[in-house]
C-alpha cells in the first residue's frame, strides 16, 4: 500500500466523497503546455440522476444486492458523477451493453449505485464497503472501478486551473471538493458560490461532481484563467437542483479550495 494522503469526511445520503491522493498518480498528472483554452461544453447522455429519494424512483436497494437493506439515500455521489461522466464517452448503445440504460433515470441511479459499490471495494484504504455500510468512496476509487470494468482505458490527473481547463478542452473531469453549507442553496443559474461568505458556512462534507463545461473564459495577460473563469459542473441530486441539476463555481473558488480538491479524468485514449 503506497503512502496516501486520506482526507475522510462525515458520510450522509446527499454527500459521500473522501480526499484520496496516491503520489503514484503525479506520474499521470496532464501538465498544462500553453495550449488554448476555450469555452467548451459536454453533454451527459444520461439525465440528471438522484442519489436521495430513492424509494419514490422505484429504487430499493435490497433487491440490488444480495443482503442490502432498503435506503432511501446513499453517499454514492463519486458512483453518480462518474456516470455522467462514462455516458458522455461511450455512444448509448455501448453504454447499454454496460448495463447502463440513458433513457430511463432509475435504471440509470441504480447503475450508479453499483459503480459507487465497486468503488467503495476497491478503496482499499478502508474496510468498509456498500452493501451493507454507506461507507463513501473517492475519485480515485471510481476512476479504479470504470477501468475495471473496461470502461476507460487510463485516467489522469490535473493540479491547477490551468490543467483542469486544458483536460476540459479534451472531455468531462471528476471533480472532489469539500461541500460547504453555502454551496446547496445556490445563487442565480447555479452559482454555488454566489455568497461572498460561503468559506464561513459549515462544512457538511465532502462531494463528486462531473464537470461537463468551460464557461466565460478571461485570461490574464500571462495566459492563465481568471479567477472569474466559469466552471459548470452537473450534480446528482436531481433536476430540480440549481440550474436544471447543474452548478458552477468560479476558477476564484477553486483557487481558494485547492489544496482539498482532487481533479481525475477518466479517458478513452485508445479510441482516439
Amino acid at each position: 500500500m503506497p503512502d496516501l494522503e486520506i482526507h475522510q469526511y462525515d458520510v450522509t445520503g446527499s454527500l459521500g466523497r473522501h480526499l484520496v491522493l496516491d503520489p503514484r498518480s503525479l506520474a499521470y498528472r496532464r501538465r498544462y503546455g500553453g495550449e488554448p483554452l476555450r469555452p467548451v461544453e459536454w453533454a451527459p447522455k444520461v439525465p440528471v440522476l438522484d442519489q436521495q429519494n430513492l424509494t419514490t424512483q422505484g429504487i430499493h436497494t435490497s433487491q440490488l444486492f444480495d443482503g442490502a437493506d432498503d435506503v432511501d439515500a446513499l453517499g454514492s455521489c463519486t458512483g453518480n458523477a462518474a456516470t455522467a461522466l462514462i455516458s458522455i464517452l461511450h455512444t448509448a448503445e455501448a453504454l447499454a451493453g454496460a448495463g447502463l440504460d440513458v433513457t430511463d433515470p432509475a435504471a440509470a441511479e441504480a447503475w450508479a449505485i453499483g459503480l459507487y459499490s465497486d468503488a467503495t471495494h476497491r478503496d482499499q484504504w478502508h474496510d468498509a464497503a456498500w452493501p451493507n455500510l454507506d461507507c463513501g468512496s473517492s475519485g480515485l476509487g471510481v476512476a479504479k472501478a470504470l477501468r475495471g470494468r473496461g470502461l476507460v482505458d487510463q485516467y489522469g490527473h490535473a493540479t491547477t486551473a490551468e490543467e483542469l481547463g486544458a483536460l476540459l478542452q479534451t472531455g468531462p473531469v471528476l471533480m472532489g471538493l469539500p461541500w460547504h453549507a453555502a454551496f446547496s442553496e445556490p445563487g442565480p443559474v447555479g452559482f454555488v458560490d454566489a455568497d461572498p461568505m460561503w468559506q464561513s458556512s459549515p462544512l457538511e462534507g465532502g462531494h463528486e461532481v462531473c464537470l461537463t463545461a468551460l464557461e466565460d473564459v478571461d485570461l490574464n495577460g500571462d495566459g492563465s484563467l481568471a479567477d472569474s473563469t466559469v466552471i459548470r459542473f452537473v450534480n446528482s441530486w436531481s433536476p430540480s437542483w440549481a440550474d436544471h441539476g447543474s452548478g458552477r463555481l468560479t476558477v476564484g473558488t477553486y483557487r481558494t479550495l485547492r489544496s482539498e480538491i482532487d481533479l481525475v479524468q477518466p479517458r478513452l485514449d485508445a479510441a482516439r
